[in-house]
């Protein structure tokens, strides 16, 4: 006498395979169809930074610098 359920691996059916690619094809088209999202485009950091200068020396005693020196101090 045989079990009804077989505990190996089922082979694939038509069914399985149509339902999947109507999965995959209804994803396609709606990734398509969405609006685009465009990012925001970055503040330019650059524009706000000194240039350094020629003969080094670029130190600049800047807001983070005073953070550590407050938090460096008992």
């Amino acid at each position: 006498m045989q079990d009804s359920q077989s505990t190996g691996p089922k082979p694939g059916s038509r069914r399985g395979f149509f339902f999947s690619a109507a999965t995959v094809g209804a994803a396609a088209a709606a990734v398509t169809v969405l609006p685009k999202v465009a990012p925001e485009p970055a503040a330019p950091a650059a524009a706000a930074l000194k240039p350094a200068p020629e003969k080094g020396g670029g130190y600049t005693l800047s807001e983070h610098v005073k953070h550590y020196y407050k938090t460096t101090s008992a």
